[in-house]
């Protein structure tokens, strides 16, 4: 049976798989902060162009960021409620881990990968990544925020290939690595077989979103009460 994969993490990505993970549609948007107009469009019209019948879905797919708070939101929200609409799992993956599933295809065997996206502030989302003998996907550095500058100090990534968004912003920060052309943009469509892998393997795939750092909107704490003398 087929599955809806999404992820808003910086463009809006809609793929639909089949029950192996190969793509059978890929549809994205490249609106930043349109999130919410345009993901529902595009998977209406991503199923549409699949011939798939959403009923017909065995799970809905979505990236867990990191990413800035509202835009991971709304892909988050759209596939849980999707998900329980048609009682079939929401199963969630990092955004990072699909970008470098992609992009250590074409980097050699056990080589460091970073992936770094934008984070806005002046400072990137990244993690890095190592792809072993068997083709297994590791993690070098487990994601974090921070200035692209801090990059270059961690000795994981000595030497290695880059990849995303955060290496066109901040390309003297990532001088000393190789970068990996042709795939910074997220394809949905990568999360899938990396979700049916660790499915497979018995790993808990939530879809609580990964955000690395306090949203700038909080909550009010409440009116002051103001005592008289």
């Amino acid at each position: 049976m087929p599955l809806l994969a999404l992820d808003t993490s910086a463009s809006v990505s809609v793929a639909v798989t089949d029950d192996a993970g190969s793509a059978l549609v890929r549809h994205r948007a490249d609106l930043p902060r349109h999130h919410a107009e345009l993901l529902a469009p595009l998977v209406a019209e991503a199923l549409a162009d699949a011939g798939v019948d959403r009923r017909d879905l065995s799970a809905v797919v979505v990236g867990t960021g990191p990413a800035p708070f509202t835009g991971l939101r709304v892909g988050l929200v759209s596939a849980r409620t999707l998900a329980l609409a048609l009682g079939v799992p929401a199963l969630g993956v990092p955004s990072l881990d699909a970008l470098a599933a992609a992009a250590t295809r074409a980097v050699p065997t056990g080589a460091p990968l970073v992936v770094a996206t934008d984070a806005r502030r002046r400072e990137v989302y990244w993690a890095a990544y190592r792809r072993d003998e068997q083709g297994a996907l590791g993690t070098l550095v487990e994601p974090r925020v921070g200035p692209a500058h801090e990059v270059a100090d961690e000795p994981a990534v000595a030497g290695g290939f880059v990849v995303g968004a955060g290496t066109h912003l901040y390309p003297d920060a990532f001088a000393g690595l190789t970068h990996v052309a042709g795939a910074d943009d997220l394809d949905a469509a990568e999360l899938v077989p990396l979700a049916l892998a660790r499915r497979a393997a018995g790993e808990a795939l939530g879809t609580d979103p990964l955000y690395l750092r306090r949203p700038d909107a909080v909550p009010s704490a409440g009116s002051k009460r103001v005592l008289g003398g």
